[in-house]
């Protein structure tokens, strides 16, 4: 009989020859995982990839994105469609600079509080940047 350490150890082997390289993997910074996780929100992988490194060269860090107008980011979000996204995004990002000076919350419990966070979105921050 597998035992659940059996099958995580299969998943994990699996998941070591299969993985995809993409472009949010690499890091542990919330603001890279938060973009990325929004932008797949009824969005393929395949058509946020190119999406998302041109928002991250525009919008590299929470401070440059919520200074931005937001005509800037709907125009970098163009083609991703279902704009209010992009909106949360832009809320989001100015409440964490003025609310929590810039420094991204980290419990699930702050992050679902912020617009465009959904319980999905914020245990996912939580998890990937944050090891929650």
């Amino acid at each position: 009989m597998k035992t659940i350490e059996q099958d995580r150890k299969q998943l994990h082997s699996w998941y070591l020859k299969n993985k995809r390289n993409l472009p949010w993997r690499a890091s542990k910074n919330p603001y890279l995982i938060w973009i990325s996780e929004v932008m797949l929100q009824q969005t393929t992988v395949t058509a946020v990839i190119p999406f998302y490194e041109k928002f991250i060269k525009r919008f590299p860090d929470i401070n440059t994105l919520a200074k931005a107008r937001i005509e800037d980011v709907y125009e970098y979000w163009a083609g991703l469609g279902y704009y209010s996204r992009a909106r949360n995004l832009h809320k989001a990002a100015q409440i964490v600079v003025h609310k929590h000076k810039a420094v991204f919350p980290k419990t699930y419990q702050e992050l679902i509080e912020l617009p465009g966070f959904g319980p999905y979105t914020s245990r996912a921050v939580a998890s990937l940047a944050y090891d929650q």
